[in-house]
């Protein structure tokens, strides 16, 4: 009984080692990357980029991640009024002629739970690469009731960071705009068709 079980095993875990993660891209209709910023330590500024694109791969059943790229279109930057979105693209904040893009690259996770997890990676901004981790939650897998039918992720992140860390420094040092800002990530990645 042993050795059979013993070489089930075996007859198993090759095929194991050869399945490979999938690859998911990120759903442009359904990714939302947002912000919230401290206004004069009155209430938090609310903004949002309304163009997002990226992919990775991943395993569902050992949580392997890999090969993670998400590209932020910064000019596409929304904080519901004109005069600060203008202000937020400009040299002050986004700088978004010089810097047109904000990128987010990893090539790994930690998973904590079967939903739960970290990831740790790099963000460029500005020109300037610094480290960034995302608390990541697995909300959902399973193939998309509707439209295009395909195996979907659907996954929340969350993450802090000092935008001095990358030169933002606009209105740090007199309390006019907050250095901490909150990342807020949802998105429905879809598995990628051969």
């Amino acid at each position: 009984m042993r050795i059979s079980a013993l070489c089930l095993t075996f007859a198993i875990c090759p095929a194991l080692a050869a399945a490979e993660p999938e690859r998911y891209e990120l759903d442009p209709e359904h990714t939302t990357v947002a912000f919230l910023v401290d206004h004069v330590g009155y209430a938090a500024v609310l903004g949002l980029f309304a163009n997002v694109e990226g992919s990775f791969t991943y395993d569902t059943e050992t949580q392997e991640l890999g090969e993670l790229r998400v590209t932020v279109n910064t000019g596409s930057v929304e904080t519901m009024n004109d005069a600060r979105d203008n202000h937020v693209r400009a040299g002050d904040f986004l700088a978004v002629d010089d810097h047109p893009q904000m990128v987010f690259t990893a090539d790994g996770g930690t998973p904590e739970t079967e939903t739960t997890g970290q990831v740790s990676g790099d963000l460029t901004l500005l020109g300037e690469t610094r480290p960034l981790t995302l608390d990541v939650t697995l909300n959902k897998a399973a193939e998309y009731p509707f439209g295009h039918g395909r195996f979907t992720l659907g996954l929340s992140a969350r993450a802090t960071l000092n935008r001095s860390d990358w030169g933002m420094t606009y209105g740090v040092a007199n309390g006019l705009v907050g250095d901490e800002v909150t990342l807020l990530i949802e998105t429905e990645a879809m598995r990628m068709q051969n």
